[in-house]
């Protein structure tokens, strides 16, 4: 998403922003799903015309727009892993439904999206950000019992 919003910025503003900066934008005012308030936000770069540094105005409804093919991505994956679901799992997914996790889930309203279209519950990890290092801690220390379940 990152990679995107730079991309959009340089092609829209031939303004040219780092990664620290287009992070900073998701975070900010990035938002996966259109809301009633668009917000706004001013960001400094290098005109790649002048060379200069150069102060504009961005807003959400346009972060939202750079950012939806990695969207749309994700919506679409999480459509097939649905897709693929055991009969047996099928129960617990209606019942519990999706939790979010990693960087993904911090976008804003990436979880009101994902209910949207699936129509299941989803809930965002407790501290996302770390929650896939923990689990693949504990997968790791349960490698045995993951080898056992694959054979």
């Amino acid at each position: 998403m990152d990679e995107a919003i730079i991309q959009y910025i340089k092609q829209k503003y031939n303004l040219l922003i780092g990664e620290h900066t287009s992070e900073l934008i998701k975070i900010t005012i990035g938002n996966a799903y259109k809301g009633d308030r668009v917000e706004q936000m001013k960001i400094k770069g290098r005109d790649l015309v002048s060379g200069i540094p150069k102060t504009i105005s961005i807003d959400s409804d346009e972060i939202r727009e750079a950012m939806s093919d990695q969207i749309d991505e994700i919506v679409e994956a999480v459509k097939d892993a649905l897709g693929q679901t055991p009969p047996e799992l099928t129960a617990d997914v209606v019942e519990k439904g999706i939790l979010l996790t990693g960087g993904g889930a911090l976008l804003k309203n990436f979880d009101k999206l994902l209910h949207e279209i699936t129509g299941l519950p989803i809930t965002i990890a407790e501290d996302p950000l770390s929650s896939v290092v923990m689990g693949s801690e504990k997968a790791l220390n349960s490698i045995d019992i993951l080898k056992h379940m694959m054979h």
